[in-house]
């Protein structure tokens, strides 16, 4: 008799799992995350030739690991380039990405070339690698703290949560892993200061202007790249959600402004567009404020394109 029960518990406990495993699989995605890979020239970026669905979002990675669709080479392209803000995580669905929504009202393509905690360097290292893709415009995508946050090399693919390479074996145990122990159970036993992975030391307030390094050496190299194809650059300045509540920049914010006024670089301060109902955390936006990103896109490159679509319609608050 006892056998038995324990045969039947063993079944049912088999079945319960299996039934977690094809729930969190199907129902949320888990099981198949966007994998990343380290690069000694632009430090990672998400592997190429990917897609899924995840907590309800469809992602898409090209063969070159931009979230886009496939270069077309029929249409003409605007290269955005960014971190996290601009890349969406999978919070954001393929096609509400600012990117996407530009794409498909404009008739150009804008290339999603971005990647969490990029800088401004990071991208010229990837342009320089991957070429310019014969871009008719630029859009760079900053915050505040992309003043002094220059590429380090420092480990994170592999490292940290927030940029694997390679998968769990199965949904239950990604779920075990990556979210229930290091958020409800290591803390109990872990007494020292856990390495925070770039987009968190953002998140966390974590001051960034490290050890005093140069300004971003990508700004004036994006500049010089832009002049000498005679594309336009354009620089979008986004505020956290603390600039935003103060209407103001903090002291590297001011920074970026400065440069674009001495290098007459066009440039959109955001204080002024979105409201903390546009934001999903800290400083990353959501569909709302995609959506908001993409009419500034539409609106600074409008005459590469012969339609603007009809509801468009947005007040612009730009520093020139």
């Amino acid at each position: 008799m006892k056998k038995k029960n324990v045969i039947y518990g063993g079944c049912c406990l088999v079945l319960l799992l299996l039934v977690v495993e094809f729930t969190l699989r199907l129902v949320w995605g888990f099981g198949k995350m966007p994998l990343f890979a380290a690069s000694d020239k632009y430090e990672y970026m998400a592997l190429p030739n990917q897609s899924g669905v995840r907590l309800g979002n469809r992602y898409y990675f090209n063969a070159f690991g931009m979230r886009s669709n496939e270069v077309n080479p029929q249409k003409k392209h605007i290269l955005g380039l960014g971190d996290s803000v601009l890349f969406g995580g999978v919070q954001t669905d393929q096609d509400s990405l600012a990117t996407s929504i530009f794409s498909a009202e404009t008739g150009m393509q804008m290339l999603n070339i971005s990647a969490g905690s990029w800088g401004p360097d990071n991208c010229v290292a990837y342009l320089k690698e991957k070429g310019m893709f014969d871009a008719k415009g630029i859009f760079l995508l900053v915050s505040s703290h992309d003043a002094h946050d220059n590429m380090d090399f420092m480990p994170v693919v592999g490292v940290h949560p927030s940029y694997p390479d390679k998968q769990y074996p199965c949904a239950v145990a990604e779920v075990l892993c990556r979210y229930i122990y290091p958020r409800y159970i290591q803390p109990l036993f872990d007494k020292g200061t856990k390495e925070l992975d770039p987009d968190q030391k953002v998140l966390a307030g974590v001051d960034i202007h490290k050890n005093g390094k140069v300004f971003n050496p990508g700004f004036n190299q994006l500049k010089t790249m832009a002049d000498s194809a005679n594309i336009p650059f354009v620089v979008y300045l986004h505020a956290d959600q603390e600039e935003n509540a103060g209407k103001k920049y903090n002291e590297q914010g001011d920074e970026i402004i400065i440069w674009c006024k001495k290098n007459q670089v066009r440039l959109v301060e955001d204080l002024l567009l979105l409201t903390k109902d546009d934001y999903r955390d800290g400083i990353h936006i959501n569909a709302k404020g995609q959506r908001i990103v993409a009419n500034v896109m539409e609106k600074e490159f409008a005459p590469l394109y012969t339609l603007i679509p009809q509801h468009y319609s947005l007040t612009l608050f730009i520093s020139a």
